[in-house]
């Protein structure tokens, strides 16, 4: 089996596979997101955004609705990769595509592709439920654009990494609940980091969500706290950096052969 071959027939098999996976489960994909961002826009964005009107110039309910939608995108890319490698792993179909004549390029390629997928699709639906509590506009196409792949791919990557790391199911619910979530939340995606203590701005800056957030916020609203050109390079090199750490795995058998 080649590392850095490309399979295409067998790529887009298993792509399609795995994308039919989370779209035949609406329930499961959708349902959830949808009625979570409904809360929040209820709660956060109606409710507390009458006594807090504006940060930066925004209104309060357009300010969250970038951190709304990376916390969507991003908890759904990762939630697909670990939990479909994992699965894949307990019930031992992963087989099927390791004993295949696809390339570890091509298998990687298929799983993080297709998270990602999951990912933007939550997030556009958490913008089409923004569009009913406020006017929503994008200021900058391809900033929102770009982070939106970034982000996504970025995570699913994660994602991959996760699902070869996880012993049992617990494991992915205390990955996506106690780490991913809490960096998502003190990313800035309910409050400025112009409206926190200096000491405590400085600490968030070390958090990449403080980025994401920001970048998917200057694409909407033309508003970020920081630069979203160092923000992009940066993350798309880390995204780079996690899918060849994939491709290292999946070629080591990490997590894949007992």
């Amino acid at each position: 089996m080649s590392l850095t071959s490309f399979d295409a027939t067998g790529f887009y098999a298993l792509l399609r596979r795995e994308i039919l996976r989370f779209v035949r489960r609406p329930r499961n994909t959708f349902v959830p997101p949808f009625i979570t961002n409904v809360l929040y826009f209820s709660v956060f964005g109606v409710i507390l955004g009458e006594r807090i009107n504006e940060i930066a110039g925004v209104p309060y309910i357009l300010f969250i609705l970038p951190g709304l939608i990376v916390l969507g995108a991003v908890s759904n890319a990762f939630e697909n990769a670990s939990f479909s490698i994992f699965h894949g792993r307990w019930n031992r179909y992963i087989e099927e595509a390791l004993t295949s004549p696809l390339s570890y390029t091509s298998m990687v390629g298929a799983y993080v592709l297709s998270s990602a997928m999951r990912g933007v699709l939550v997030g556009v639906l958490v913008a089409i439920i923004g569009m009913v509590f406020t006017t929503v506009g994008v200021a900058h196409p391809f900033y929102l654009v770009a982070f939106m792949l970034v982000i996504t791919l970025l995570f699913a990557g994660f994602g991959v990494i996760g699902g070869l790391w996880a012993d049992d199911f617990d494991d992915l619910t205390m990955m996506n609940q106690f780490i991913l979530r809490p960096l998502v939340f003190f990313g800035g995606v309910f409050y400025s980091l112009n409206e926190i203590p200096g000491i405590f701005r400085q600490a968030s800056l070390a958090n990449p969500m403080v980025y994401m957030v920001n970048g998917v916020r200057y694409g909407f609203l033309g508003v970020s706290e920081v630069n979203p050109n160092i923000s992009l390079a940066v993350l798309s090199l880390l995204t780079l950096a996690v899918v060849a750490v994939n491709i290292v795995l999946f070629r080591r058998g990490y997590g894949l052969t007992e």
